[in-house]
């Protein structure tokens, strides 16, 4: 028997899933605002020609390739990867990294802004008893997982450090994921490291590993909580936007009874 578990956000407007300024708008336009619409391909036709008098439903939406649930390409990180390659955009990421048999770390318990290590990653994976294969696709779950749309979301869980995705990456992991707002630490607890320490490497250092290995990750998760440790697959097919840095994605954990 197989549990298909939705491990994505929607697409919503009006919440806080996105600092100010990156939110998606959506328009929606039912049925009666359309007739004339759908009339306009008709000449001659009235309203009264169609059913109930309704047009169709549609909705504009304006947003960036970074709302909602999405996978980032290695391009989002630097327009290098693999020690100087040209990093590659959403539509040239491999489509076996998209669907691979997954593992979850549980960090939940780490305080908002914190940095995991490669000892945290370690530590995890001893405690559940798992040991990484070529391509898995590694999954976090943070404490902004249950914050999402809520005024705390951006600035809550921890991030995965510069150390903690080589880890990653060494092994073979190719797709990773968070249900944070970013793979890094949320930025507002960055800024207060790089103030005391005005060490410029912490700025974004978890994404700027890409840059050694090209990768992808997933943000903006849901439901981890939901999923075991391993024993289970997940599909992120991205929508395939020429040359861009991401793509949205309807992330979905499959497991197997």
């Amino acid at each position: 028997m197989r549990e298909l578990i939705d491990i994505s956000v929607p697409l919503r407007a009006g919440i806080a899933s996105d600092p100010p300024g990156l939110r998606p708008e959506i328009d929606y336009y039912d049925h009666a605002r359309t007739a004339g619409d759908l009339l306009a391909f008709f000449p001659g036709a009235t309203v009264e020609d169609l059913p109930d008098g309704e047009g169709w439903a549609h909705e504009w939406v304006r947003l960036t390739t970074h709302n909602g649930t999405h996978l980032d390409a290695p391009y989002h990180y630097s327009a290098t990867m693999d020690g100087g390659a040209r990093a590659i955009t959403i539509d040239e990421v491999p489509l076996e990294w998209c669907l691979q048999p997954a593992v979850k770390l549980d960090f939940r318990h780490f305080p908002d802004g914190y940095v995991a290590t490669a000892a945290d990653v370690e530590t995890e994976l001893t405690r559940i008893g798992h040991e990484l294969s070529p391509l898995e696709i590694v999954v976090v779950n943070t404490a902004a997982g249950a914050r999402y749309g809520r005024d705390d979301y951006v600035s809550s869980g921890c991030g995965m450090g510069r150390e903690a995705t080589r880890y990653l990456l060494d092994r073979g992991v190719r797709l990773t994921g968070t249900d944070a707002w970013s793979w890094d630490a949320p930025f507002v607890h960055t800024a207060a490291r790089y103030a005391a320490e005005c060490d410029p490497a912490v700025i974004w250092e978890g994404h700027r590993v890409g840059r050694e290995i090209g990768y992808c990750h997933l943000e903006k998760l849901h439901n981890l909580e939901r999923l075991p440790a391993s024993g289970f697959q997940i599909a992120c097919f991205p929508v395939k936007v020429h040359a861009a840095s991401a793509g949205w994605t309807r992330a979905v954990a499959i497991l197997e009874q």
